[in-house]
């Protein structure tokens, strides 16, 4: 199921105040950290990252699901967008983070299992 927006993520260099601020807003279950400093939330809906190690930037976007990660990294180069957070392989998923044009960032990831 190609180029659909499944997968959400909040990116925050204060976890504890981004996990009390959504959790109270929505309800959300937010799980524990991993090694990466990532818990997920509301089983694999979404997540909720620890940017401290990483540049300490907020963000909150929208994920679309691709057949190929560097081919969209790919196109949206060519239309005007940049990379942000360039490809990563995690062993279990292929992702990136780019900004539109007009400076919106979203996310493209693809699974490595079926």
């Amino acid at each position: 199921m190609p180029n659909v927006v499944d997968y959400f993520e909040v990116g925050s260099p204060d976890p504890g105040a981004a996990r009390a601020f959504y959790s109270g807003m929505f309800d959300w279950e937010v799980g524990a950290p991993s090694p990466a400093q990532y818990s997920m939330v509301n089983g694999d809906a979404g997540g909720l990252w620890d940017t401290t190690e990483i540049g300490g930037a907020n963000w909150a976007i929208f994920y679309v699901h691709v057949d190929d990660v560097h081919q969209a990294i790919a196109d949206a180069t060519r239309l005007g967008g940049t990379v942000v957070l360039p490809f990563v392989d995690n062993g279990r998923i292929e992702f990136a983070h780019l900004l539109d044009p007009f400076g919106n960032r979203f996310g493209v990831w693809r699974p490595k299992t079926p």
